[in-house]
Order: C-alpha cells, then sequence, then structure tokens
C-alpha cells in the first residue's frame, strides 16, 4: 500500500490557504498511513504561512503531519520542487491553494493510484466563476469536449510512485500540470467520480490574461518537450458542435470566442505570471 503526500504551492493565498487547507483536513482517509500534507510557501508577503501553520493542531489531532515550508525565492515551480524534496510519500497530490476538494475526493484518488502500474489520476473538475461574464466564459468552457471527455488535471492531479518516476524535478514551464499530464498515455490517465471546486479569473480582461499564459503554456510544452505530443489526446471541437453552442447559449458563445481571440492577439507580448483566478 502505497504512502502520499499532498503538496500545496501557495503564493500570497491568505484569502484562501485556510478554505483550502480546511477542505483537505475533512477528507473521508481511512487508510492506515497517515496522509502528509506540505504547504510550500513562496515569497509571501501576506499571512499565508501563519494561516497555514494555524492549522498544524489540527492536522495532528487526525494523525497527519503538515509541513509548511517558508521559501523567500519566487516561483511555483522551485516550490513543488522544494516540497518534493522533503516529501516522504510514495505518491504525489499536487494541489493548488486556491482549490477546494470535496470530503471523498483524496481517498478515491489513493484508491486509484495504488497500483503497481504508473498511473495519473484528477477529480472531476468543476469550474467556479463569480461576475457576470466568467459566469458566462465558464458555461461554454465547461462544454468544450476536452473539459468535458478528457482528465484535464487543473488545479489538481496525482500520480502514484511508478508514475511520478517518469520525470525528475519539475522543469521551469509555465503549464507543469499539462507537463504532468503528458507524461502519461491516455489509458494510464485516470478520472474520479468526486468533484473539486477550480476557481477562475474575474472579469473579461482578466480572463485573456489568464487564457494567454495557457495558451503560452501549450506553445512552450509542444517547442521545449515535443517528444510528449504523442500523449495528446484532445478530442475535436467541430464547427457543427461550436454553432450548436453559439445556438445554445450565444451570450456565452461570444465571451468565451472573445477572450480567445484577445488572447491570440496577446501573445506577442512579454510572459508574466497571471492567476487562474
Amino acid at each position: 500500500m502505497q504512502r502520499f503526500t499532498v503538496i500545496i504551492p501557495a503564493n500570497n493565498e491568505a484569502a484562501l490557504i485556510a478554505g483550502t487547507l480546511d477542505a483537505v483536513l475533512l477528507s473521508e482517509w481511512r487508510r492506515p498511513d497517515p496522509l502528509e500534507v506540505i504547504v510550500s510557501a513562496n515569497a509571501c508577503t501576506d499571512e499565508t504561512v501563519g494561516l497555514a501553520r494555524m492549522r498544524e493542531q489540527a492536522f495532528a489531532a487526525r494523525g497527519w503531519p503538515l509541513k509548511v515550508l517558508n521559501r523567500d525565492e519566487p516561483g511555483k515551480i522551485g516550490a513543488l520542487n522544494a516540497a518534493d524534496a522533503v516529501a516522504t510519500g510514495d505518491a504525489r497530490i499536487y494541489l493548488d491553494a486556491d482549490v477546494t476538494v470535496s470530503p471523498p475526493l483524496l481517498a478515491q484518488l489513493a484508491d486509484l493510484l495504488d497500483v503497481a502500474e504508473p498511473r495519473y489520476a484528477s477529480g472531476k473538475l468543476s469550474i467556479m466563476a463569480k461576475g457576470p461574464i466568467s459566469r458566462a466564459y465558464a458555461r461554454i468552457w465547461r462544454r468544450v469536449p476536452f473539459m468535458r471527455q478528457g482528465v484535464p488535471g487543473a488545479g489538481l492531479f496525482a500520480v502514484n510512485a511508478a508514475a511520478r518516476a517518469r520525470w525528475g524535478q519539475f522543469p521551469d514551464v509555465i503549464a507543469d500540470d499539462i507537463f504532468v499530464r503528458l507524461q502519461f498515455a491516455p489509458p494510464e490517465r485516470i478520472g474520479a467520480e468526486a468533484p473539486y471546486d477550480w476557481p477562475i479569473a474575474e472579469g473579461f480582461d482578466a480572463l485573456v490574461r489568464v487564457r494567454t499564459r495557457q495558451d503560452r503554456g501549450v506553445i512552450e510544452i509542444a517547442q521545449r518537450f515535443p517528444d510528449l505530443e504523442h500523449n495528446e489526446d484532445k478530442p475535436a471541437f467541430p464547427l457543427s458542435e461550436k454553432i450548436r453552442l453559439a445556438s445554445s447559449d450565444p451570450v456565452g458563445f461570444l465571451v468565451y470566442t472573445g477572450v480567445a481571440l484577445a488572447s491570440r492577439l496577446m501573445r506577442h507580448r512579454s510572459a508574466g505570471w497571471s492567476r487562474g483566478r
């Protein structure tokens, strides 16, 4: 039976880290080995570290170690690698600091991954949106074939011990989730039934910035790691389906298309960090 570590990179997440950790704490975990949780804070200038450490006693009450790293260096990739270096679990669950897991999800992921063969898993993605623009965008995004049929792993992905051996340290890339997902062939990727909440950016400008970064991440992986492309299995998004979406939700489709077009115009600008919310 494999041991599991949850790794949560965090940069200035004081508004959300408590809720993320509280949701993990409520997980229906019945395995004999404790669930190790590591918050890897990087360059935080708010109360993220203190709020995370305030949960140490509650985690200890369940017999779970909660480790809080406080790194001066900025960057999610460095935070991931720092947490991996001290993690004791054979299998890893990588969780963004703004994600809220449902109580059954972590246990379901552990059951799916507790095999000898390499396996990648994620939960059922529930896109959370605030404001009319973002809600309209989300209505269409949820219905895009890849989001509806695949295992995107946005904000949360997990690998067992054999799967984690597919790569060493995380490379310095924009899209760590895509880099990991494409380490595995489609049959090696499994979706759990339990959901998790993943918030997206609020407002048109913020959506464009995030979509631009996402698109750059896709392009970067294709250019730097072309050997991974054979594992890409995004289903087609035919014109006929786009027409059906536009007919059923013209406002949502207009917003979604507008964000996509605006992000294409933004790609030539210098890249910067944009949160997914």
